[in-house]
């Protein structure tokens, strides 16, 4: 494949990939406003949030295997477009209800992290697939940031709108330049489509989540909650016992066994549970006026500069990781990442007195973002068959947004447990929720040590059975992970 041509693959792939992470915590510090403008209420406007948390749910893994059966490329080019069509329609949405249909339609985008990952492992090099993939988790990492930092700006200079106008052109021409340039991808699962596993998929995920993102306002005790949290057990015993049956998977679950695959799903777990906690309560933190007793008072859009250096950090992280794999290994990155995530939450119940004591914070966890993202990715491709790796990448993103659900509302009860007359949350609140992100996180670090070593130059096999150990047997053509633990 010409080097030219590798480029633009990658350049499709990070913007389609970038925009959806975007897309994740773009609109969280907007919904106030949306609120506000759509004449509707609180609870109401989380259901923007909500929905786009189920959709890409749902939508991630299916859409991963449909791609490992029917063709990456063509698969990533109709999630593209579908992505286009949901930012229209929430542009022009003239009503709450809009709104959330076309979040429904944008969590479809989900499906861009394993497509883009199967692809790079598909189409480049073997020495290139390493650097590649930490380089695009650097990329859907630090997307999660743009979004946070952005939103004030363009909110305040354009309105709330144009944070759904601009990705509109911008996926429109990436869907386009996919379809002229971006190979397809010769490899194939075998089999078909499981529609009554993803039936199944789709009813454990949505009965766990929601009750999960709906928590504060449910309640956790309520005769809603304790019936879709059964429903999910249920509905999840059922799904298992049809995978395990079923002579076409939608994910197979003897590969989900490996120690490679589910130590590092473990460790995203936790580690996703630490992650979009912060994303959801530092900016909240940091926003909450003086007399309350803690916080800066800061705008959205100073909340969101305080969080520039983890945007940063982020990045640049990420794309160390890549350069520093073949030397240390993924599992040493991971730990080292899920660490500093740990140290950061752990500062940050102690020292956030200043604003420059929170950026600093924010800039150490974006550190550790970055290395646990690109190298738990790293983890999945070169520890699955590769026509497995749609369906192995899309359940390690999906378990990222389950711990983040459970993060969230865990923390959320910690913080607005006890509130203030003024209606404000108690600054012990805010740090015992610190605390339970750190020790999250360091639950991560502990997962990672148990991720099985693998030498440099180890392949992984690209099709066939599980060994009876429940490692990865070796076949050519094989991927090299270049990794060494």
């Amino acid at each position: 494949m010409p080097r030219s041509s590798t480029r633009l693959t990658f350049t499709v792939l990070a913007t389609g990939a970038g925009v959806f992470s975007m897309l994740q915590s773009l609109i969280a510090p907007a919904l106030p406003t949306v609120q506000q403008a759509m004449h509707t209420s609180q609870s109401t406007a989380t259901w923007v949030m909500t929905a786009y948390l189920l959709s890409a749910s749902i939508f991630t893994p299916i859409l991963g295997r449909i791609g490992d059966l029917i063709g990456k490329k063509r698969t990533l080019v109709a999630v593209l477009l579908a992505l286009a069509a949901g930012c229209l329609l929430a542009a022009l949405a003239p009503s709450i209800g809009v709104l959330i249909v076309a979040r429904v339609v944008q969590g479809v985008g989900g499906a861009l992290l394993p497509l883009s990952f199967g692809i790079i492992r598909d189409e480049f090099a073997p020495g290139r697939v390493g650097p590649s993939i930490a380089n695009l988790s650097a990329v859907i990492a630090a997307g999660g940031g743009v979004g946070m930092v952005a939103a004030g700006p363009v909110v305040s200079a354009l309105g709330y709108r144009y944070l759904f106008w601009i990705p509109v052109g911008v996926v429109a021409v990436i869907a386009l330049v996919a379809q002229r340039f971006v190979p397809e991808s010769p490899r194939r699962a075998v089999g078909r489509v499981n529609w009554v596993g993803a039936a199944l998929l789709s009813g454990w995920l949505v009965t766990l989540l929601l009750p999960l993102s709906q928590a504060t306002s449910w309640g956790w005790t309520s005769p809603l909650s304790l019936g879709m949290f059964a429903a999910a057990v249920v509905l999840f015993a059922v799904w298992m016992r049809a995978e395990s049956r079923s002579r076409s998977p939608l994910i197979d679950l003897r590969v989900m066994r490996l120690r490679a695959v589910w130590t590092t799903n473990a460790a995203a777990l936790l580690f996703g549970a630490g992650m979009y906690a912060i994303w959801s309560f530092l900016p909240a933190f940091v926003q909450t006026p003086r007399s309350a007793g803690y916080g800066f008072g800061a705008s959205v859009t100073a909340a969101g500069l305080l969080m520039l250096p983890m945007l940063v950090a982020m990045f640049l992280s990420g794309v160390l990781s890549g350069r520093l794999e073949p030397a240390l290994g993924a599992k040493k990155l991971l730990t080292a990442g899920a660490g500093l995530g740990a140290l950061a939450c752990g500062l940050l119940a102690a020292w956030h007195d200043r604003p420059w004591q929170v950026a600093v914070v924010a800039g150490v966890f974006g550190l550790g973002t970055g290395l646990a993202f690109a190298s738990m990715a790293n983890l999945i491709v070169g520890g699955v068959p590769a026509e497995q790796t749609g369906a192995a990448t899309g359940v390690n993103a999906n378990v990222r947004t389950i711990g983040g659900s459970i993060g969230a509302a865990l923390t959320g009860v910690l913080v607005t447990g006890s509130l203030q007359p003024s209606g404000f949350p108690h600054a012990a609140g805010y740090t015992q929720g610190f605390v339970l992100l750190a020790l999250l996180c360091l639950g991560a670090a502990l997962a990672a040590l148990l991720v099985p070593a693998r030498r440099s130059g180890r392949a992984v096999r690209s099709g066939g059975a599980v060994g009876a150990d429940g490692s990865a047997p070796l076949e050519q053509p094989a991927v090299t992970t270049g990794a060494r633990d």
